[in-house]
């Protein structure tokens, strides 16, 4: 065989070749794989790849022409998911990763590495009831991000994101990595319900519709700015209080309309993959790449906040402040100040115990 026949046979099953993994030793080697795809990108790993986000997740990545190296991590089923997602025609090379042991090959040399691992909301249970499971899932896979791609961007999407955000910086700190600009926690769901549900009330096509949320991920804590839509509409004060109660709760309506069956899984994904999208192209260094994102910020008191902030190739690269609020916003604001700086303290906490 020769070398150029052994080339493109290690190229087709790059994804099912693991380091350490000799099986069909001598004809499918990963050093003989395209390092970078099928066209020049970024690296991009999903850790939590085989869970009902990191699934739909991982296919839209896949489509991201952005892309050209896409790992997929999870501690169960990542080979299955890997072999079904690199069937689709698109240039990025695919590789799976499966369990704690490859975790680190998973992360070496990642420019992007997105989060949504962990245990989905189920009927009645709050953001905090997740806090102790997946803080630990955030914890781990973070030093791995710290030892491996310590200068990758991070997206953090592992709910509750309002403490999942901290628990990774406190991570990132220990191991003397912490760059506040490349973590970023992704409300962008929040921005894309604000977005469709204002649509809806006024009538016009979601993608022409811009909402600022701003605060953190979860109920009261998710402020929309309504009177900061883009472009501008005038709302009526019951529909703002229609409006940012349908945003604080869309994720409580999908689970109880999945009556046990999931979460916001597919949404999630959507929304994610905007984000990331978003952040690639601040990476390639695309200018006006602004964005809503739950960051460490001095726009308020608190050490974390959401709010407009914008991409480039250094991550964030600046951190707007709120701008003119409504008398209706700066009141939710208040109110939501107490809530998040407790779930931030949890956060933080977990990890200086």
């Amino acid at each position: 065989m020769d070398h150029r026949t052994r080339a493109r046979i290690s190229r087709i099953a790059a994804h099912l070749v693991h380091p350490g993994n000799s099986q069909n030793e001598g004809v499918l080697e990963r050093i003989d794989c395209r390092s970078k795809g099928g066209a020049s990108g970024f690296k991009v790993a999903v850790l939590g790849a085989s869970g009902g986000i990191g699934q739909p997740l991982s296919m839209l990545m896949k489509m991201n022409p952005l892309v050209s190296v896409l790992h997929l991590y999870d501690v169960v089923n990542t080979l299955g998911v890997t072999a079904d997602i690199s069937h689709m025609d698109t240039t990025a090379v695919v590789r799976g990763f499966v369990g704690k042991e490859q975790l680190e090959a998973a992360l070496v040399g990642m420019d992007l590495v997105i989060i949504p691992a962990g245990i989905p909301r189920k009927p009645g249970m709050t953001r905090d009831d997740l806090f102790n499971i997946n803080a630990g899932i955030v914890r781990t896979l973070c030093e791995g991000v710290a030892k491996c791609c310590p200068n990758a961007i991070v997206n953090i999407i592992s709910n509750p994101v309002n403490s999942t955000v901290p628990i990774a910086a406190e991570v990132f700190k220990r191991a003397g990595v912490y760059n506040p600009k490349r973590l970023l926690g992704v409300t962008a769901l929040d921005v894309v319900r604000a977005n469709t549900f204002v649509a809806e009330v006024v009538g016009v096509d979601p993608k022409e519709v811009d909402v600022p949320v701003v605060g953190g991920h979860a109920g009261i804590t998710i402020l929309p700015l309504l009177s900061q839509v883009n472009p501008s509409f005038s709302f009526t004060e019951e529909e703002v209080e229609y409006l940012t109660n349908r945003i604080q709760n869309g994720g409580t309506e999908v689970v109880e309309a999945k009556a046990g069956t999931g979460s916001a899984t597919l949404s999630m994904a959507f929304a994610a993959a905007k984000f990331a999208d978003a952040c690639l192209h601040g990476l390639r260094g695309d200018a006006g790449v602004v964005r809503c994102a739950f960051v460490a910020s001095e726009v308020t008191e608190l050490p974390f906040f959401a709010s407009k902030v914008r991409l480039g190739r250094a991550g964030i690269e600046e951190v707007y402040p709120l701008g003119p609020l409504s008398a209706y916003e700066r009141s939710g604001l208040e109110k939501l100040k107490k809530e998040l700086l407790g779930s931030i303290d949890k956060g933080i906490s977990s990890v200086r115990q």
